[in-house]
């Protein structure tokens, strides 16, 4: 497969980022893993491929130098007068004048923390007022056990790269120029595996599929974030593992609004009852009915508050309150007998029964009279 293109091989266009060439690679190696094709020799040698063109396309740098040179950028070791390695503007920069910065010549460290990870994860209303425990399943670069991350099989160890002799970087050739840049053998990590570990080909990470439990606070609210230290991805080398985060999503409840730790909810009355008074049964997520009384001749849009009764406050103590809002619904469906009594209660009307709507008439009347 070595006449393969990097991109063909990760089943990518050319212009893919970052992100569409990781999960791509990430899929394709699910596929070809040798534990899930034993005896393949097909299979394992396309996973070798595959391994091979992710470890260059992740790279900004080698991949420049792929786009370009194709894979001869890779071929040659680039140690003799006139070789071309353009593993970046940044590396002629930092050999011409490193002296002076106080930075030239170092080596880089082949161990990295691994990757931060994101899971979007939905609740309703009542388990976030409650909080609850769940568990999550994802797909995540984990250590490779048989070599505990080094990349190397059993015993045999990382050896110093003869190419630069462990500097991790090497003096070619430009011009009237003699410049430093990575060494293209180690890639500037000083060391090269002689012998790669079969499970994990080098890598120091096999992708894994884990199950884990996380505790869902109860307050939370939509976009809360929860981090699980150490549980990202695994870190190259040995490295340490990045961080997962849980990113909260809260479906929109059917009665209640939620504004910080307040309940808000838009409960109809009959108009009698808005006239006459009374009191109405509310239930909230604590699963209590709270009693509302509601004083006579209530308006629409009035807001009545019960204390205490909305949402638990995030690691902390006490409760929001639960605001209803009153609509007072006119009745549309009326009886023959409803009807008597309503012309009845219109003919003893006053006009003071209605402050508001008699007070803006008299305001129209005296505007049309000039009074």
């Amino acid at each position: 497969m070595s006449d393969f293109d990097y991109y063909e091989l990760l089943e990518v266009e050319r212009t893919a980022d970052g992100k569409t060439i990781k999960s791509s690679y990430r899929r394709l190696a699910m596929r070809y893993h040798p534990d899930r094709n034993p005896g393949d020799r097909e299979a394992e040698e396309r996973f070798k491929a595959i391994s091979e063109a992710y470890d260059c396309l992740k790279d900004p740098q080698k991949r420049a130098a792929y786009d370009r040179f194709g894979k001869a950028a890779f071929q040659g070791g680039g140690a003799g007068p006139g070789a071309q390695d353009f593993s970046g503007f940044s590396d002629i920069f930092e050999s011409v004048f490193g002296e002076f910065m106080g930075g030239r010549g170092q080596s880089r460290s082949s161990v990295q923390r691994g990757a931060d990870l994101r899971y979007d994860l939905e609740i309703n209303l009542e388990e976030a007022f409650k909080g609850k425990s769940v568990d999550i399943e994802l797909d995540v670069a984990a250590t490779c056990e048989a070599c505990h991350g080094s990349g190397a099989k059993a015993d045999s160890g990382r050896k110093v790269c003869q190419t630069c002799h462990g500097s991790g970087r090497i003096r070619v050739q430009q011009g009237f120029f003699v410049v430093e840049q990575s060494c293209p053998v180690c890639h500037g990590k000083g060391e090269v595996i002689s012998d790669p570990c079969p499970e994990c080909h080098g890598e120091g990470r096999l992708e894994k599929h884990k199950t884990l439990s996380v505790n869902i606070p109860a307050g939370v609210d939509d976009g809360t974030r929860i981090r699980l230290s150490g549980e990202g991805e695994a870190g190259a080398h040995g490295g340490p593992a990045g961080d997962l985060y849980i990113f909260i999503h809260v479906i929109p409840h059917q009665v209640f609004q939620r504004e910080n730790y307040n309940l808000f909810a838009h409960v109809p009355i009959s108009f009698t009852k808005a006239a006459l008074g009374g009191s109405i049964h509310v239930p909230s997520l604590d699963g209590e009915q709270h009693e509302i009384d509601i004083p006579a001749g209530i308006q629409s849009g009035k807001q009545l508050r019960r204390r205490g009764a909305g949402m638990p406050v995030l690691n902390g103590r006490g409760r929001g309150d639960l605001i209803v809002q009153i609509d007072v619904e006119t009745p549309t469906h009326l009886t023959v007998k409803q009807r008597e009594l309503l012309e009845q209660f219109r003919e003893t009307e006053t006009g003071e029964e209605c402050p508001k709507s008699s007070g803006f008439f008299a305001r129209i009347k005296n505007m049309l009279t000039g009074e």
